[in-house]
């Protein structure tokens, strides 16, 4: 059967079913059905909405199920079409039901193409997948599927023994974007609950999440291509080029992704450690497969290659405990009392409101004579390396000043004193007094 008498045969089904006094009654029964779904959409939807956004930290199992309670009345329509297309199978031919039944299809079909594109962030994609799941239910409700189908699997050519059709080349792409777009979204919310749990480390975290994301994404793949007949033990060339090529080309990428596993693994980073790598001194915010993201106090971003974390000496402020040893050099006069001096520090670090006087005092050491002063050296710890250090220096620094100054001690600035051991004898030059009458 060729196209055109598809066509022409579902032209005189679709005559005789509608010249048929069942076909009032289904109509009556749809929008009955339609008119009950949004009276009781209308008093269930907002209730359940702000349930559901009381789901907190979990954005995509959020989105999902908003997406999902906003179309009830397509919940119930379906719920009520379904009931009516049972009882008329039952109790009646089927040509009482065939509208009924084409409606339940076509509504099962518009709620989920609809909850899906509003999960889908790419307005492009979204209406993409939009257009082509409803023609497909749309064909598939006129009883045209098998016919395009077929039409599709006409156009192939033939790679030696391999017989590859635009079906299955569209199956193909459909079945791997939608099951790896399925791993993502499931990998998402699956993270989203390990992140929630206090009895894991941060880093354990995160290994365990990229492993799940990793893990979907290739079963995704595999099923994706069992279904569309593709044989994977024939890809075992493939993987062995593709070995060679990362073996030459991608050693830079693999060497970061093995090195961001050992990082996880061992622990030395995990989000929130305040670290110096070189001249970068900041925060980790994330850390991924290739790179860890580190911000600064000034706001800038640093997405450093995870293989530097290896090969380089890191500083890490915060691997085994938040608190760190702050030092602050100063000097006073001569003529200040060395012991007084101690002291007076001391209470002014205490009175900072950053210094973790708690968990070990400050001290003060005098370390020796100076040219011009008495040089001193103040240790304290804080508990918040994340806040900046150089803060912390300036307001201690503060402090003593405005302590030194109110207990009169001076700090001095330094000078040179030259002495003459012979009398000089200081003269003008004779041009001094015609520079002089020029100036006035």
């Amino acid at each position: 059967m060729d196209f055109l008498q598809a066509i022409e045969a579902t032209e005189s089904w679709l005559r005789t079913m509608v010249l048929n006094e069942w076909t009032l009654y289904q109509l009556a029964l749809i929008a009955v059905g339609h008119l009950v779904s949004r009276i009781l959409a209308k008093h269930i939807e907002p209730a359940v909405e702000a349930r559901a956004r009381t789901i907190k930290g979990n954005p995509d199992l959020l989105r999902v199920i908003i997406a999902f309670m906003r179309r009830l009345k397509w919940v119930f329509l379906i719920i009520w079409l379904w009931i009516a297309d049972v009882l008329l199978l039952r109790y009646g031919w089927p040509s009482y039901r065939w509208l009924v039944s084409t409606a339940l299809t076509l509504a099962a079909a518009w709620f989920v193409i609809s909850v899906l594109t509003r999960i889908i962030r790419n307005l492009v994609l979204a209406r993409v997948v939009a257009v082509a799941g409803w023609s497909y239910f749309a064909l598939y409700a006129l009883g045209l599927d098998d016919v395009v189908l077929a039409a599709l699997d006409g156009v192939a050519i033939n790679l030696g023994a391999v017989r590859l059709s635009m079906l299955i080349v569209l199956k193909a792409i459909v079945l791997s974007a939608a099951l790896i777009w399925a791993a993502v979204l499931i990998g998402n919310v699956m993270a989203h609950w390990i992140d929630r749990s206090g009895d894991l480390t941060p880093s354990f975290k995160v290994l365990i999440s990229k492993l799940i994301k990793i893990g979907l994404i290739m079963f995704a793949g595999a099923v994706a291509l069992s279904a569309t007949g593709v044989d994977l033990t024939a890809l075992t060339i493939f993987s062995g080029a593709v070995g060679v090529g990362i073996g030459f080309g991608l050693q830079k990428v693999v060497s970061n992704f093995i090195s961001g596993i050992i990082i996880l693994l061992d622990k030395s980073i995990k989000p929130g450690d305040t670290i110096t790598l070189g001249d970068t001194f900041g925060s980790i915010r994330d850390l991924r497969s290739r790179f860890v993201s580190v911000i600064t106090r000034d706001g800038k971003e640093y997405l450093i290659p995870n293989e530097d974390f290896i090969s380089q000496q890191v500083v890490n402020w915060s691997f085994s405990s938040e608190y760190v040893r702050i030092e602050v050099d100063f000097g006073t006069s001569y003529d200040s009392d060395p012991h007084e001096v101690v002291r007076i520090a001391i209470e002014a670090a205490k009175a900072t409101p950053r210094v973790a006087s708690t968990y070990a005092q400050p001290v003060c050491w005098m370390t020796g004579f100076g040219a011009s002063s008495l040089d001193f050296k103040l240790r304290f710890w804080i508990s918040d390396p994340s806040n900046g250090l150089t803060n912390i220096r300036g307001q201690v620094l503060l402090a003593l000043w405005d302590a030194f100054k109110a207990a009169g001690i001076s700090i001095p600035f330094p000078h040179r004193e030259i002495i003459m051991k012979t009398p000089v004898e200081v003269t003008r030059g004779p041009n001094y007094a015609g520079k002089a009458g020029a100036a006035e």
